[in-house]
């Protein structure tokens, strides 16, 4: 329901606002990441100069292309927002406007530090019912609590993201990643419609009105439509600023049925499983951490950690510690690849397939605890299918090597027990 800026007592049954706030875990990976890997752009975005220069422009361009509501005029939608803003716990003073040109229907936040000013485009108020029009209120009021709160880290990420898009030589994880952002920034500030109604198919069905200009758009019809579409296939947003209604009538549904339990299920409808061609930064990120820990487990025998193999194996990463420890939060590997797409599992395939022959004094040895690896992370028919076609194996040579590749590693060199939980 709205724009990401641009530089410039709970119901029953609904989550509390701390709830409501706390931030989502892609946003909390892409803080962190922002926050280490590129600490001196952080401190820049996080001063207040360029913010301090955009909010007299704001304030204008509202004036020349909105009607402004006074509240001595518009007594009733002020106490409305007033209303939402008091559950929410929000503070800051909030001036309202009807846009003059848009065709369609539409609540758009633009931010200021320390003033909201929310613009409401087309028949809104024509369209919904009080208590929608107070779902879509306390949807736009929340883009100004996630901007103030903890000193502005989803503000300056959000700025950050922008200005790295806007870089002549931006990568395409830049815009992955400015994408995924803003697609659970709205998602999330759907959320807070259900600290806010007491149904939450209230806010279902402002959204769709919103977005189809049905005056009696039915929440629980909409919803048997999405349960439908999510039952034929394996469905993520394609949107590129706002994930299509059905994906937010979903996840709004996902949280009043199971809170904080429905993250995973949101995120696999808004970024889907990690492929290898479509990366954000938290992506990448992944996916070294990854190939680290896939690195550690294959060498994990001490027969294998031959000069030329830990020389190639430190050509991904030249600090690589055999020795550290692994977060006991981490997921074991078989659950990554369990969860990701062929092309990343192809990845692992090529990385273990580049390990198993840069040492050719070994023989078939590596091969064969590549392959007792692929069987332990499920992903052995698709690592023997790749090393036939690229080490030119027969059908025959590939079936012996899968039956015999124990017993072959057995003897090369003692192996020390692998506990799954710690790759």
């Amino acid at each position: 329901m709205s724009e990401t800026p641009t530089p410039g007592g709970p119901t029953s049954g609904a989550p509390g606002i701390s709830a409501v706030l706390e931030s989502l875990p892609f946003h909390r990976e892409m803080v962190d990441y922002l926050k280490t890997q590129e600490e001196e752009l952080w401190k820049w975005f996080s001063s207040t100069a360029f913010l301090d220069e955009y909010a007299a422009t704001t304030r204008l361009e509202l004036l020349k292309s909105c009607y402004r509501f006074d509240a001595a005029d518009h007594p009733d939608l002020y106490e409305l927002v007033g209303a939402v803003g008091n559950r929410l716990g929000f503070s800051a003073p909030v001036t309202l406007y009807q846009s003059q040109s848009s065709a369609g229907m539409n609540a758009a936040l633009c931010y200021v530090p320390g003033e909201a000013h929310l613009v409401l485009e087309g028949p809104i108020r024509a369209t919904l019912s009080v208590e929608e029009l107070r779902a879509i209120v306390a949807h736009e009021l929340t883009h100004y609590l996630l901007w103030e709160r903890q000193d502005g880290e989803l503000l300056v990420a959000d700025q950050m993201l922008s200005a790295m898009v806007s870089h002549p030589r931006a990568e395409p994880s830049h815009f992955e990643s400015a994408r995924l952002f803003r697609l659970y920034l709205e998602v999330h500030c759907d959320r807070a419609a259900l600290a806010i109604c007491a149904d939450p198919l209230v806010a279902i069905s402002s959204l769709i009105k919103v977005q189809t200009g049905l005056v009696d758009a039915q929440a629980e019809g909409y919803l048997r439509q999405s349960d439908e579409i999510f039952g034929q296939a394996e469905i993520k947003t394609e949107g590129l600023t706002h994930p299509e209604t059905f994906i937010r009538a979903r996840a709004l549904k996902l949280w009043a049925d199971r809170g904080a339990d429905a993250n995973e299920e949101i995120a696999r409808m808004i970024e889907g499983a990690l492929e290898l061609g479509r990366l954000s930064l938290v992506g990448q990120h992944r996916l070294t951490s990854l190939t680290r820990r896939l690195l550690a487990r294959f060498l994990e025998p001490s027969w294998l950690r031959t000069d030329p193999i830990l020389a190639h194996a430190r050509l991904f990463f030249p600090d690589l510690d055999l020795g550290a420890p692994v977060a006991p939060d981490v997921r074991p590997l078989k659950d990554d690849l369990a969860s990701a797409t062929d092309s990343v599992r192809k990845y692992v395939g090529y990385v273990l397939l580049d390990l198993a022959t840069v040492d050719g004094t070994l023989e078939q040895a590596p091969l064969a605890a590549a392959v007792c690896l692929s069987e332990d992370l499920e992903i052995s028919d698709a690592f023997l299918s790749l090393a036939g076609d690229e080490l030119e194996l027969a059908k025959r040579a590939l079936t012996r090597l899968k039956k015999e590749s124990a017993k072959i590693v057995t003897g090369a060199g003692p192996s020390p027990t692998v506990d799954e939980s710690k790759s």
